[in-house]
């Protein structure tokens, strides 16, 4: 008798515990602290990182920065100020700390004593890299190219601001980016002198942008271990808009010092993007990502070794079937530790330069922004999971002791039930293995039967992943009750080149095979979905594929396209990255308009007869507003239930607290419309 009551006291026990716990919310998300950038202390013992918070009434978020020791002890805040306080650098020496606040590099003692301003500079600065000895640093901003001095920027500014014309001529593409219009400044590439505080532009004059204005970023430029020499990608390429040619320059010492004319000297030879150059720890060597193929965005990349004294490259991945993250060199230059898609993940892999060995350290999550001790024992990188928004977590060089150092989101991250995460395989076009992610709703009952949410991915060429995803994320969409099936068709990266090439020249064929097969795989398989309550969302190509489905099947109940593709004639003429439709549709409309015509959705609007909500940004540039407007005119016209949502203050993505919100309760209740 008194065992049975110790076990109901237990069953109790477990319950209240259960009971203590919820389905997670869009305010939880929006109050969940971001992780930044961050760094290593030279001695390992210490590190910093940003982290941003949001305040969902004030609808903006600030950056903070803290420290906390290397084995995930003593968190304390560093800096913590209204200004956005971000990238946190050590000093080579490890007695200081640069960091980014008010569009300025600072530098203050590991107290946060002795604040100092290290950069002030008009136009700003902004991705700082030092150089070994801790002498220089290396960093970015956006300038006249024809101007000489900071005045010239700001006389410049001043005039346009004061004009009473706000008219633009344009003579050349790539006039707007992304969500900004593009203007005539360009990133340049500075260095600067810490002790004297004098600077000077290295790409002076070059009229090119340095990081690259797009598939660059801020690994594209390091200095040589004896800082004689910097290394950084540019592309010089005339028509921009047409062209993923960047390229990997080296400029010496010397050359700086002799103020030559534009010096560059290029290394790379792919007609393809190269970027990413790092130096060996000896010194010896640079290397750098390369993409074989012109105009593809979505190429492998391979890592090249370039030879500093012999001038020689040598292509030393190519026998890899995997696509190059971040490169990392060991301590004695003889291995590299490397990121990158593996099937449902972002994995970390250690790769013996001299004998090709390739060995998997951390398959599952997503794992990116390595850091490596000194002494080239242990690796520090950001892991997140669908469950675990991103923390710092550090693993040893042979794949062991895999610890988490942070815990920023603890106290929230305990009161939330998350969905189960799973994958499955599926037959797709042609007999290919097709994966799927599915994650089951929170408190999750077998028994129950449970409405489905079909998610396609963006890109073409991108994946869903084991990660916490802050817009589209699996687990949202799960708790309002939904089992999501989230598949990786052809073009998803991670299961080889071959299947990522399958996709271009082909947006509506092999690719929507293996969705609906994926779809109707889940169907007959899992008895837990309720196949008469079905919806599909997808954004950007996702959106296209939503937009693709709906003229084609009539299996969702319905539908939501977000940003997503409609017109492809039309859509090339208001894009900017021209080399993406050229080469997805290989060629131009007017150079193969049956292609543009045959994946166009538009050329099939009489066949829609799913209920459809459109959601589109203002400042969406990749798939600009026009794409909404005429996907929801036609919708309307031919009398389809429909809703379009538009964010005059967006991009491509939602990214403000409120808007957001607002973007969720639209999709739940859309679905919930026409539940059956």
């Amino acid at each position: 008798m008194k065992r049975y009551f110790l076990f109901i006291l237990l069953i109790i026990s477990f319950s209240s515990i259960d009971a203590q716990k919820r389905a997670m919310t869009v305010d939880d998300i929006w109050s969940m602290k971001r992780i930044g950038g961050y760094d290593l202390s030279h001695d390992g013992k210490t590190i910093a990182f940003a982290a941003t918070f949001f305040n969902i009434e004030k609808n903006k978020g600030n950056s903070d920065i803290y420290l906390i020791d290397a084995d995930g002890k003593n968190l304390r805040l560093f800096k913590n100020s209204e200004a956005n306080e971000s990238a946190p650098k050590f000093s080579p020496d490890g007695k200081k700390i640069a960091y980014e606040l008010k569009g300025q590099i600072w530098l203050c003692d590991l107290d946060g004593s002795n604040e100092t301003q290290l950069t002030n500079i008009y136009t700003g600065a902004s991705g700082l890299v030092w150089s070994k000895d801790g002498k220089k640093i290396l960093f970015v901003s956006s300038v006249y190219p024809d101007c000489i001095t900071q005045e010239c920027n700001e006389q410049k500014d001043k005039a346009a601001e004061e004009s009473k014309v706000k008219a633009k001529i344009f003579t050349e593409l790539m006039y707007r980016h992304w969500n900004d219009w593009r203007g005539d400044k360009r990133s340049h590439l500075f260095l600067l002198d810490v002790a004297t505080r004098e600077f000077v532009d290295l790409t002076l004059n070059s009229g090119f942008d340095v990081p690259p204005i797009a598939l660059g970023g801020d690994l594209d430029y390091a200095i040589s271990p004896d800082g004689s020499e910097i290394a950084f990608t540019m592309n010089r390429d005339k028509m921009l808009a047409t062209s993923t040619n960047n390229d990997v320059f080296i400029l010496t010492s010397a050359d700086i010092k002799n103020n030559a004319a534009t010096p560059f000297k290029k290394i790379s030879t792919s007609l393809g993007n190269d970027n990413q150059p790092i130096y060996s720890p000896d010194g010896k060597y640079i290397a750098f990502r390369s993409m074989a193929r012109a105009g593809f965005e979505a190429d492998k990349q391979t890592m090249m070794l370039y030879n500093r004294q012999t001038g020689t490259i040598k292509n030393v991945t190519d026998k890899l079937d995997i696509s190059i993250g971040q490169i990392l060199f060991s301590p004695c230059g003889k291995f590299i530790f490397y990121d990158s898609d593996r099937e449902a993940f972002h994995s970390i892999y250690k790769y013996n330069i001299e004998t090709g060995e390739n060995t998997l350290l951390i398959k599952d999550g997503t794992n990116t922004d390595m850091r490596l001790t000194t002494d080239g024992k242990t690796i520090f990188f950001k892991r997140q999971k669908s469950n675990l928004p991103i923390e710092i977590f550090s693993v040893g060089v042979y794949g062991e002791n895999l610890q988490q150092i942070t815990s920023i989101n603890k106290e929230l991250l305990a009161q939330i039930e998350f969905g189960e995460f799973d994958t499955f395989w599926s037959k797709g076009a042609e007999g290919a293995k097709v994966e799927s992610i599915i994650i089951k709703p929170p408190f999750f009952d077998p028994i129950k039967k449970y409405p489905l949410i079909f998610l396609i991915h963006g890109g073409p060429q991108g994946n869903w992943a084991d990660d916490f995803h802050y817009r589209w994320n699996t687990q949202m969409f799960a708790t309002k009750g939904y089992v999501v099936i989230a598949p990786n068709p052809r073009g998803s990266t991670g299961y080889g080149q071959k299947f990522t090439d399958e996709i271009s020249g082909d947006w509506g064929g092999k690719v929507y095979i293996d969705l609906m097969n994926a779809y109707d795989y889940a169907i007959k398989n899992f008895k837990f979905i309720d196949r008469e309550n079905t919806f599909a969302a997808g954004a950007s190509y996702g959106g296209y594929m939503i937009n693709w489905i709906a003229t084609k099947n009539n299996k969702f109940n319905a539908l939501v396209s977000h940003a997503g593709v409609f017109n492809l004639e039309s859509m090339y003429g208001t894009t900017e990255e021209l080399w993406f439709p050229e080469w997805e549709y290989k060629g131009t409309p007017w150079s193969n308009p049956k292609m543009y015509e045959k994946w166009s959705p538009h050329r099939y609007v009489k066949n829609i007869k799913t209920p459809m909500l459109v959601i589109h940004g203002a400042y969406d540039f990749r798939v600009p507003e026009s794409q909404a407007f005429e996907l929801f005119t036609t919708l309307q016209r031919r009398g389809i239930p429909s809703k379009f949502l538009y964010f005059p203050d967006e991009t491509h993505f939602v990214s403000k607290p409120q808007n957001a919100l607002l973007w969720w309760k639209t999709v739940f209740d859309w679905f919930d419309q026409y539940k059956k």
